[in-house]
């Protein structure tokens, strides 16, 4: 099993009384993620529950919470001493907050969840249990997470995290990079060799999000009309979401694209960008920017059709976004700059960097009283400039 960089974090939070839960997209890494956690658990009689098997959900759906109790005792919990409960996809099951509550509050269990919905982690399942709980969100590999299910990373390589290009390390590690932009960071596809194993299961992750989570979260039944909007929407990575010409395009009303894409988002397939502005009224009146968490899910969508520099910058802001708070900017000109990072660092992102694209970050990000600017470059410029940081050391 390789190991993740939140990995550290959640252990530590084993030793929490809250409940651990762990939120992200459908394969991601979340079951493998609890699978970790409990075999690093020291509770000495603990259960695994994937809430995915029909003869899961029937049990936990039963009325009575003691009988539930008396099953898992039968399947070896003893709920006499310390004991941990790790639930998988805990969405699908709709009174399960309320029995986790009455365990939680009754006994001396520790619960680790998981589930793909951040409106259901956030909002249902919180209500039930404030205060008992802390959200941790699990994404695609980093990078450097890339590398290491690739068993290309090394300890010392931790010294070009966010430094400026470095040749040497760019001449090492830039085809993974590639391979990395093309095929994004589920941590199944990585460990594929073969390309066409690659393509096959990122359709294989596409159609068992929309047939699974997207049906099972939500009222809607026209999965296909989903599917021909989120099409339209990987063709229009890194732009504004316009809904009047997707309307157009699509056939569906405005209402409820906007109710598509919020599922969308909330479901971890795509997220917005707010634009930088210290105006709120112009923060809520101005288009927000649209991008995907995973850019081998973009490619497949897009069918390969999208700019170097479309997918470039979506990759990037994949790899922001885990990071920080991420917002852009653009003035009525159109004058902009690709992205703010938590307020106070301005990032352009340009396929091969130059001298002049740097002072043109430094005058944009000057006016926004920016002092800290970072160019973010793919490939090597010509005649030695190095001002920039390579795409391959953020993480």
């Amino acid at each position: 099993m390789f190991g993740r960089d939140i990995y550290s974090v959640l252990e530590a939070h084993l030793t929490k009384r809250q409940v651990t839960v762990i939120t992200g997209m459908r394969r991601v890494g979340k079951s493998t993620a609890v699978k970790h956690l409990l075999a690093k658990a020291p509770q000495k009689t603990k259960i695994y529950l994937d809430c995915e098997r029909i003869e899961i959900r029937a049990l936990l759906n039963k009325p009575n919470y003691e009988e539930i109790k008396e099953e898992l005792e039968l399947w070896g919990l003893e709920f006499t001493r310390p004991c941990l409960i790790a639930l998988d996809e805990i969405q699908l099951v709709e009174n399960l907050p309320s029995f986790i509550k009455y365990l939680y509050d009754t006994y001396n269990v520790k619960f680790i969840v998981t589930g793909s919905s951040s409106y259901y982690m956030k909002n249902t399942f919180s209500e039930s249990l404030a205060g008992r709980k802390k959200i941790f969100e699990l994404f695609p590999l980093s990078f450097k997470e890339f590398l290491v299910f690739k068993k290309q990373w090394a300890p010392a390589f931790i010294r070009y995290q966010w430094k400026p290009f470095k040749e040497a390390w760019y001449k090492r590690v830039k085809d993974w990079y590639k391979e990395y932009l093309d095929f994004g960071g589920f941590p199944e596809v990585v460990l594929q060799k073969k390309l066409a194993d690659k393509k096959d299961l990122l359709r294989d992750i596409i159609n068992s999000y929309i047939e699974l989570d997207v049906k099972l979260l939500s009222d809607y039944a026209a999965g296909e009309e989903l599917y021909k909007l989120v099409k339209l929407l990987a063709a229009r990575s890194g732009n504004k979401v316009d809904y009047s010409k997707l309307s157009s395009i699509s056939g569906l009303n405005r209402q409820k694209i906007a109710s598509y894409i919020q599922l969308l988002e909330q479901t971890y397939l795509v997220y917005q960008l707010a634009p930088f502005t210290k105006n709120i009224d112009r923060e809520i009146s101005q288009q927000k920017k649209l991008y995907f968490s995973d850019t081998g899910i973009l490619n497949i969508l897009s069918e390969n059709k999208l700019s170097s520099g479309q997918v470039f910058e979506n990759t990037v802001a994949a790899q922001l976004k885990p990071l920080g708070e991420l917002q852009y900017y653009q003035k009525k000109t159109g004058q902009e700059i690709d992205f703010i990072f938590n307020g106070e660092v301005a990032i352009e992102v340009k396929e091969t960097p130059t001298v002049q694209d740097l002072r043109t970050l430094s005058q944009r990000a000057g006016t926004l009283q920016i002092e800290k600017q970072v160019l973010v470059g793919y490939h090597q410029p010509p005649a030695g400039f190095d001002a920039f940081v390579w795409a391959g050391v953020i993480w």
